[in-house]
């Protein structure tokens, strides 16, 4: 497996992820990185965003990454007809978009890699509702079913048990089986990719885990997923109450929280960490990082935009082989 490339996909053009990405570049964490880096899409838009934002970076055109990769910033071009380097979010970059994600998994089970960064993309324009987010998206594309979504810090790291759905719709997913391979797949990623045995704490779905109703989530799916889990051995704990569960004397004891929902989690994660946190997809043939931050709109072109969870996407990456 060659662990020396990292795969980038640059993602929806009209965002700020070419700007982090260039931050980077600029870094001194980038000059110390041993990796080589392989961007997949297109290279007249990389290098007109390079241009305005008032950066310099050699981009080493390739065509076969199995051919002597010698400089650090490689790029594939994939082509793209764009009338300003940055504009509005639209429909118009979907074509672009899944060439770019249909190349790098081509790339990664060619050339046996396993590591790639894909910048934001618009769930409105590019998933069109069939996907409810890009790690559904990219495990439709691997065939892979079942996917978890963490949200990696080193020192606390969340799962949210369901992803981009409705509010109204989330009790319905909370169900025994789905607990169990969520968690099952974090310890192995855990134990497997960084050596630890993690410590799991699952948070129940009603406020106090307590609930009027004549179904109680915690009594028939959350607890039995826990004591089944606790049999195999994997270090899990809980229900826990959400509400108070974020105290720093509570998260200390944990490597892991999973939640129920997604704002469950992700708020406090990103209170307590702000972008100093990755978002990763367990259970594909290869680690898939994504920078916990959207296309960010508002921010696109201004070069005032926060690259913390650019580098620590490189940061995490580097310890993985």
């Amino acid at each position: 497996m060659n662990s020396n490339i990292i795969l980038i996909v640059l993602g929806e053009p009209n965002s700020t992820f070419s700007e982090i990405l260039f931050r980077y570049f600029k870094s001194n964490n980038f000059k110390k990185n041993t990796n080589r880096i392989v961007i997949i899409g297109s290279k007249k838009l990389f290098k007109e965003q390079m241009k305005i934002l008032k950066y310099n970076f050699h981009l080493n055109e390739i065509s076969d990454i199995n051919r002597s990769i010698k400089t650090k910033i490689n790029i594939i071009n994939v082509e793209y007809k764009f009338k300003k380097a940055f504009t509005k979010i639209s429909g118009i970059s979907n074509k672009y978009l899944e060439n770019c994600f249909n190349l790098a998994i081509k790339l990664i089970k060619i050339n046996n890699l396993n590591k790639l960064i894909n910048g934001p993309i618009s769930k409105t324009h590019f998933l069109k509702k069939k996907f409810v987010g890009i790690t559904e998206y990219v495990g439709f594309k691997t065939n892979r079913k079942k996917l978890v979504m963490l949200i990696y810090n080193d020192t606390l790291s969340v799962c949210p048990l369901t992803t981009h759905i409705p509010i109204k719709n989330v009790a319905k997913y909370i169900k025994k089986n789905k607990i169990i391979n969520s968690v099952n797949k974090i310890d192995k990623f855990y134990k497997l990719k960084l050596r630890k045995i993690p410590k799991i704490a699952l948070l129940g779905l009603n406020p106090h885990c307590e609930t009027t109703d004549k179904i109680s989530e915690e009594k028939n799916e959350i607890i039995p997923a826990i004591k089944h889990l606790i049999k195999k051995k994997i270090k899990v704990s809980g229900p826990y109450s959400a509400d108070t569960f974020f105290l720093s004397k509570n998260i200390k004891k944990f490597d892991v929280v999973v939640g129920m929902y997604h704002d469950q989690v992700l708020t406090p994660i990103k209170a307590l960490f702000k972008f100093n946190a990755i978002n990763l997809t367990i259970g594909l043939p290869f680690i898939k990082v994504t920078p916990d931050h959207g296309p960010n709109y508002e921010m696109i072109g201004k070069n005032k935009s926060d690259p913390s969870s650019i580098f620590y996407a490189f940061k995490f990456l580097s310890k993985i082989k």
